[in-house]
């Protein structure tokens, strides 16, 4: 007699929204927020022959290491160092995000005590996408403040195109993701429509446009603006259950 060879089915689980791990992560994503101080620093110390004009001046000029003539633009930035090093952590705070937060807590929104049926990969795809992407985006953006544009290297727009192109494609992701979890999967997903049609605006013209400066930024803005409310989403519910956890076991502190 023969036995039927019987498959298990597969279980249920419901990801952990209380972790330190999930925390960290979210407020790395969250820290992209700093892009923006320090650009403004980094204008306000513009030494060139005319005021840096944000609708024709490319954000890659403030990085630039040296005064002077550079593709046809006069660019001298003496925080040059600062708008770099923003560059820099902007990256590595998507890079850790990419890393510690799970692919569980992003297909729930880190919606607590959210059980994950099995049998549905589509989800689970786009949530190792969104890591995948954001990770990419993360490295991206490194390469650019590592590598400033008037370097000699080809690596700084190689790394500015890898950071526009994967950065919406993960703003894209997850807003569809987070349809019906949270409301600001609306938002999530417009800042990557904003992002995607730029970066097409811009390679269908070569950026030759009136005001490069501006569709420079409407592509890389709302990525830092949609990445930060994503971490922003995640942070406030990570707390949320953490405190809930911590006030039911008599610790409320």
């Amino acid at each position: 007699m023969t036995s039927v060879p019987s498959t298990a089915p597969t279980v249920a689980f419901i990801p952990d929204t209380t972790s330190t791990r999930q925390y960290v992560g979210a407020w790395s994503v969250l820290s992209v927020l700093q892009y923006f101080a320090a650009e403004a620093a980094v204008i306000a110390a513009w030494a060139g022959p005319r005021p840096y004009d944000l609708r024709t001046g490319y954000i890659s000029d403030l990085g630039a290491l040296n005064c002077g003539v550079f593709d046809g633009r006069e660019v001298c930035s003496p925080l040059n160092w600062l708008m770099n090093a923003s560059f820099v952590v902007q990256g590595l705070g998507m890079l850790l995000g990419a890393l510690l937060l799970s692919s569980g807590l992003l297909r729930v929104a880190a919606i607590a005590r959210t059980q994950v049926q099995p049998g549905r990969r589509m989800p689970w795809l786009a949530a190792v996408a969104v890591r995948l992407l954001t990770g990419a985006a993360g490295a991206g953006t490194v390469i650019v403040g590592l590598v400033p544009e008037d370097a000699g290297s080809g690596l700084h727009y190689a790394g500015a195109v890898i950071y526009f192109v994967t950065g919406a494609a993960a703003l894209l992701v997850l807003g569809i993701l987070w349809l019906r979890k949270t409301a600001m999967a609306w938002f999530i997903l417009a800042c990557g429509v904003v992002s995607a049609a730029a970066l097409v605006t811009g390679g269908l013209t070569g950026m030759r446009v009136p005001e490069p400066g501006t569709l420079e930024r409407l592509m890389g803005y709302p990525v830092t603006v949609g990445m930060a409310t994503a971490g922003l989403v995640i942070a406030q519910r990570v707390h949320r259950h953490r405190k809930q956890v911590r006030a039911a076991a008599g610790h409320p502190f």
